[in-house]
């Protein structure tokens, strides 16, 4: 079974055009993720922070991008989650105190790094094991239809997550009951450290779609603004009733697959080589070329955005730690189900 043929994603987005003001918040929000993770590797060698820890630094254009027509909607993430979670509305301070243990964090300091989760900003969380949370995407999209909410369910993984069965499963109920659902994969080219050609006959992974008659599209997400439209496009089609999209982004992180990994996987030149097209250099071009910012006020936004991800990490350091006497009251729904 194939996509019906009069069944495309719109030519153009319902997104306003974008000016400097509102690229410059994209590039700010983008800014921000990359210090608060840099920061937050420096916790993590000071063990400040403990455990597993996955940084998104060079994927930061994703998640800010898509969050810029489904702010608004549920989204629901792997363990590389931070930026995610910061992209969708978890304040910076909530974040690092999560990642620190804190009492102050977005779980109450007792999911730490791989379980950000924050319901008030409808961030449905990051989940540890590969692909798992794909089918949680499906329920989700499912309580959007029952509820009749005017929302899409945004479900992010790694390129390793579409080689498992749950990843399948869920496609296929996904498409057969029309879910509005938008599947995005973050294409960063490394399953921890086995590069793509190694793990997949297929390397245009949105090909995959075909095999439940989905749409699908597959593009370069280093420019936020191109990232910022092309997910637009899938979220209007999904949520005016449609069904879902598969969308693989291509990216690439700058660091390993976690904290404990040297990355010497990588071919000799070829970080240095995807740094050209790191999304942070991309917008701040833009920002100067096209709409005139001069260095000085490229100096004051990051001023401002360093002094911003320094106090997070403040916050979280004076915060109290997790009360471990309440570690176990929230596993399981209270008396009466409430």
């Amino acid at each position: 079974m194939s996509a019906p043929e009069d069944m495309t994603l719109p030519a153009k987005s319902s997104l306003p055009e974008l000016d400097g003001a509102g690229l410059e918040t994209l590039y700010r929000e983008m800014l921000l993720i990359r210090r608060v993770e840099e920061l937050a590797a420096k916790a993590y060698t000071q063990r400040k922070i403990l455990g597993f820890c996955h940084l998104y630094i060079g994927q930061e254009s994703v998640a800010v991008g898509a969050a810029a027509s489904t702010k608004d909607d549920y989204w629901i993430a792997a363990y590389r989650e931070h930026g995610h979670a910061m992209a969708k509305g978890v304040p910076a301070n909530e974040m690092m105190a999560e990642l620190f243990g804190r009492a102050t964090g977005s779980s109450k300091g007792y999911g730490g790094s791989m379980h950000i989760f924050d319901k008030k900003h409808r961030f449905m969380g990051g989940w540890g094991i590969v692909g798992g949370h794909v089918p949680l995407a499906n329920g989700v999209g499912w309580a959007i239809r029952q509820r009749k909410e005017n929302r899409v369910c945004v479900c992010y993984f790694g390129d390793g997550a579409m080689h498992q069965g749950a990843f399948f499963e869920a496609l296929c109920l996904a498409q057969l009951y029309k879910l509005p659902c938008v599947f995005i994969c973050e294409n960063n080219y490394y399953a921890m450290g086995t590069p793509l050609h190694r793990q997949s006959a297929v390397t245009e992974l949105a090909e995959r779609a075909k095999g439940v008659g989905m749409l699908s599209e597959s593009f370069e997400g280093f420019d936020v603004e191109i990232v910022r439209e092309r997910v637009a496009r899938a979220a209007d089609f999904a949520r005016a009733g449609n069904g879902p999209v598969l969308l693989e982004i291509k990216t690439y992180r700058h660091r390993g697959h976690s904290m404990s990994d040297p990355a010497k996987y990588r071919p000799k030149g070829e970080l240095e080589e995807k740094k050209l097209l790191d999304p942070l250099r991309i917008s701040a071009a833009r920002l100067t070329e096209d709409f005139g910012y001069t260095d000085a006020q490229m100096e004051a936004i990051r001023e401002d955005i360093y002094t911003e991800a320094q106090a997070a990490w403040d916050f979280a350091e004076s915060s109290p730690e997790a009360d471990a006497s309440k570690l176990y009251e929230y596993i399981y729904a209270p008396d009466g189900g409430q």
